[in-house]
């Protein structure tokens, strides 16, 4: 399950990792997150800065949205650019 994201997350969609302005993830386990940023190169205390979206249950649906949400509003706040949203490999990983 932790390695489910990393494929689509930069090489099939084709990005660097300098272009992702930010990354929120939605994933059951710490390990997910720890082994995404160590084979993507995003440091953990870039990602999810706004919080972990377990706070709000792991629904892939309505969690889903509101990280994607949050990421959108994450890079409004910076000004912009390209954000990246990785979810449980159970659904909604693509």
């Amino acid at each position: 399950m932790p390695k489910a994201p990393v494929p689509a997350a930069l090489a099939d969609g084709g990005l660097k990792r300098d272009a992702v302005g930010a990354v929120v993830t939605h994933n059951p386990f710490a390990v997910n997150d720890a082994y995404f940023s160590r084979a993507t190169g995003f440091p953990m205390d870039w990602m999810n800065v706004a919080s972990s979206s377990l706070i709000y249950g792991h629904p892939q649906g309505p969690t889903g949205a509101r990280a994607v949400a949050e990421l959108i509003e994450i890079l409004r706040a910076r000004g912009g650019g390209i954000g990246l949203f990785t979810g449980c490999a159970a659904g909604d990983t693509g």
